[in-house]
């Protein structure tokens, strides 16, 4: 998507909001999309208070939330605590020309369409959601402790539908956004992500390397440390096999691939190395020209030979250790998710029981009562195999308030009774 010319010449601006939390590389490809749509990008998060009420509780805090959303490349301003349901007050309260969702629902507690206000206003644009990442599906592969997501053999790029059934969803919802599908890299996603920039002559260039697995707050710390240290930062990214050879369990959580595209999408990291050694050697140094080598507090593991794999670099005099000040690590996520499993399962549960309601298309005229309207409802109704006649009428939340709304609701509720008789061929009661 290009940048739309605005024939007045002004800036356009674009406002997208949302919970971010655990902000991944689906995250950053939406708010990538959004800015390509205009100028100037502002994302407002909600507060933990706000998730809570309409989603269930949040794994990062809002404070770590507002951070993490300011450090993706694409973002230029962030708005602290914006409401759930996006208005046309807000658009006209920070001067955005329009709103960006990508093209799955979001919901209030009550079923109602977050974007329904400025979707009637015609200020609301989509783009595409990533696929084969999501929130439910990382907290999936937590709580299962498999080393299915990995890059291993003919096994690589797996996700298994069962990482979020396992959590508590009904296993009859098959909802089209939170259920988890195949994440594909391709060159070209990766290209998206990728400033293009390369070391002008003179700069100082800046060497981390690690798993940076559920990129965190404690990761964008310690990057925006070793970046005030130079002025081109390089993140070396370990394999798979390696990364759980030092972590253990199923670590990493996301495979590298996916971390390459978390990493990427930071404002403080230049170049990514995909597939870097674990130990720093003087081939990696020389070629990429390496004026500092940095490593966070955390433990260093020897590598496979029980040697120092900063060696090469100390020798050199080249190497520091920088204290980012936040003790946070992929651990400590793990953790908050275990600790509290049972209200992460009950929240990816209501989630994906909303989301597989049916979604009527939305009517630009006012319907009214006696119209074919509820001839369009039950043939959308039917197409998707809605679970129950309660399921359907409940969808109808998301379109309300229009006049003679309940007169409607009768209309449909009959047309789907009927049609439910002449589907399942049930005696009528007529």
């Amino acid at each position: 998507m290009e940048n739309e010319p605005n024939p007045d010449g002004e800036q356009v601006r674009v406002w997208c909001d949302g919970c971010y939390d655990m902000v991944h590389f689906g995250h950053a490809n939406s708010l990538r999309q959004a800015k390509a749509m205009g100028d100037y990008l502002i994302v407002g998060v909600h507060t933990d208070e706000e998730i809570t009420k309409h989603k269930g509780p949040p794994v990062f805090t809002q404070d770590e939330r507002y951070k993490m959303v300011r450090a993706i490349k694409w973002v230029d301003e962030v708005i602290e605590g914006a409401p759930y349901v996006t208005t046309i007050e807000t658009l006209d309260q920070y001067n955005c020309n329009f709103c960006v969702h990508g093209d799955d629902i979001t919901m209030t507690a009550d079923g109602v369409d977050t974007y329904h206000i400025v979707k009637a206003a015609k200020r609301y644009k989509e783009c595409k959601r990533t696929e084969g990442v999501s929130t439910t599906d990382l907290v999936g592969r937590m709580l299962l402790m498999t080393r299915q997501h990995q890059q291993v053999g003919e096994a690589e790029y797996l996700v298994e539908r069962g990482h979020s059934d396992s959590l508590g969803t009904d296993a009859s919802a098959r909802s089209p956004w939170t259920g988890v599908t195949q994440f594909l890299p391709t060159t070209q996603k990766i290209m998206q992500f990728s400033s293009g920039l390369t070391p002008k002559p003179g700069d100082q260039i800046v060497y981390v390397g690690g798993a940076f697995d559920l990129f965190h707050v404690g990761h964008l710390d310690f990057l925006e440390k070793a970046r005030q240290e130079g002025d081109f930062l390089v993140v070396g990214l370990h394999t798979d096999p390696v990364v759980n050879r030092y972590k253990g369990a199923n670590y990493p959580i996301m495979n590298i691939h996916e971390r390459v595209l978390s990493v990427l999408a930071c404002k403080y990291v230049s170049e990514v190395v995909i597939g870097a050694p674990y130990s720093v050697t003087s081939d990696l140094m020389d070629q990429l020209k390496v004026d500092l080598v940095c490593h966070g507090m955390s433990e260093v593991m020897p590598d496979i030979h029980g040697s120092d794999p900063y060696l090469e670099p100390k020798n050199r005099n080249k190497f520091k250790l920088l204290d980012s000040g936040n003790d946070m690590t992929t651990q400590r996520i793990v953790e908050r998710i275990i600790e509290h499993r049972l209200d992460y399962e009950v929240r990816n549960k209501k989630k994906e029981k909303k989301e597989r309601l049916p979604l009527l298309p939305t009517w630009r005229p006012r319907p009214r009562a006696g119209s074919t309207l509820a001839k369009s409802v039950w043939s959308n109704s039917t197409q998707i195999s809605c679970g129950s006649l309660t399921d359907s009428l409940a969808a109808l939340q998301l379109y309300q308030p229009f006049p003679s709304f309940h007169l409607v609701v009768l209309e449909i509720r009959e047309w789907l009774f009927h049609g439910f008789i002449r589907q399942n061929r049930l005696p009528s009661a007529e």
